[in-house]
């Protein structure tokens, strides 16, 4: 049984990896949270020991630590846990900064630990489907890209208030959600020539919450990821585009219409997904694909996509 430790309630999906670690019957030592009065309602919530620092969860019995502090605290956090010993899984995205990136990969590197990081879209079936396309080289050279993943959380205020602190996040829905159709364009077309962004604040939050972000390639390719907290019942977008046809999913299903199909859309038959990251660390049972590497990769497009906002 792994034994695993909780560093940071801050991220809205670190409750859900805590029961994530349940459901692969993990032992769950401690968890930590700088906000004590966040740490104290969850683990009185959860019948879950408090450690009393980050120190204290470091010199635990446990194998490995989910990561969930706000993003600003993620490099000297998994840092230490790094030195301690300890595998890591953490939210998206690893650090504001390549340098930073970098810092985190020698510690990870340097103390043989396993870093894990959620990109979950690439464990899902409908993508991996619409890659298995891409991939089988029915579309010829691909030449366009476009990611939409949206929704309302500014519009409805689900989202917990910290997520516009500009200081915590490093910025809004690009760096938060528009995380998920950087990888996702990376995956397909690997990295970015240029970039140029639109960002718009319709909530007036302090933090862009509708944002496209356009990227080129010397190929000639392009790649448009488009996000936002600002848009209901918006369904996710993932579309190809090559010179022999294309590939996209929607309500459930992947279809195609390429020149072997004489135009006609086609539904694909499904890939199977494989086990999200989270589960994926806690199984021990680690793909290619989520690792250090791919986080520097989404940091630096990140970079990318913030120094080149056009006002």
């Amino acid at each position: 049984m792994r034994k695993v430790a909780v560093l940071g309630l801050w991220h809205v999906h670190a409750p859900e990896y805590y029961k994530s670690a349940l459901a692969a019957e993990c032992e769950v030592v401690g968890a930590y949270d700088d906000d004590k009065d966040r740490l104290d309602a969850f683990c009185k919530e959860n019948g879950v020991y408090a450690f009393s620092s980050e120190e204290e969860l470091c010199a635990s019995e446990a194998d490995g630590v989910m990561v969930g502090n706000a993003t600003c605290d993620h490099v000297e956090s998994i840092i230490k846990v790094a030195n301690a010993g300890k595998d890591i899984f953490t939210e998206k995205i690893l650090a504001f900064t390549v340098e930073d990136c970098l810092r985190v990969k020698e510690a990870v590197e340097k103390n043989g630990v396993q870093f894990v990081i959620g990109l979950v879209h690439k464990s899902l079936s409908l993508p991996k489907t619409l890659k298995s396309v891409v991939d089988s080289g029915e579309l010829g050279k691909i030449n366009f890209v476009r990611v939409r993943n949206c929704h309302n959380g500014s519009l409805g205020r689900w989202l917990p208030p910290h997520f516009y602190d500009k200081r915590e996040c490093g910025g809004g829905a690009m760096i938060d959600l528009g995380a998920h159709g950087m990888y996702l364009c990376d995956w397909i077309l690997g990295m970015p020539d240029t970039y140029s962004s639109t960002f718009t604040e319709c909530c007036g939050d302090g933090v862009e919450d509708n944002a496209v972000t356009v990227m080129g390639y010397k190929n000639g390719a392009i790649a448009i990821n488009e996000t936002g907290f600002v848009s209901s019942c918006s369904p996710m977008m993932y579309e190809v585009y090559g010179e022999n046809g294309r590939v996209f999913f929607q309500n459930g299903s992947v279809f195609k219409a390429t020149t072997q199909t004489e135009g006609q859309i086609v539904e694909v038959p499904k890939v199977e997904g494989d086990n999200m990251p989270i589960y994926q660390f806690l199984y021990n049972d680690i793909k290619e694909g989520y690792g250090i590497e791919e986080a520097i990769r989404l940091t630096e497009m990140m970079v990318g996509a913030y120094g080149n906002i056009v006002k």
